[in-house]
């Protein structure tokens, strides 16, 4: 799959998840176009995988793509950006979850932004 093609899968999706749940994250839309399945999901939030990076399809930079045109779409949809933290499921500590390898402060923002409907 080429770039205009990832772009205009992503735009689709992003529409649709607005419409059902008034925001997009990064990680509904990796599940939503299969770059990452739901229990692959579960699996990192229960703290079984490293970093999210490392399991999803497609590779870097299908994920920079789908970031790059995520921000582009939801700011062009008037919707606002809203900081989300991720910590670990289930018992034990609740340690922050990390997205990338390298854990770099930048990126886990970008992989941690929702984009929320604002109310009318």
């Amino acid at each position: 799959m080429n770039r205009a093609e990832i772009r205009k899968k992503t735009r689709t999706a992003v529409t649709d998840l607005v419409a059902e749940k008034g925001y997009v994250s990064p990680v509904d839309l990796f599940i939503s176009m299969r770059v990452i399945s739901p229990q692959v999901y579960r699996d990192w939030r229960m703290g079984k995988i490293a970093y999210l990076e490392k399991v999803a399809a497609g590779g870097l930079g299908k994920l920079n793509t789908i970031l790059d045109e995520l921000r582009a779409c939801a700011l062009s949809r008037g919707l606002y950006p809203s900081r989300t933290v991720y910590n670990k499921w289930g018992k034990g500590h609740k340690k922050r979850l990390r997205f990338s390898k390298s854990g770099r402060p930048n990126l886990e923002e970008i992989y941690s932004t929702h984009y929320v409907k604002r109310k009318s």
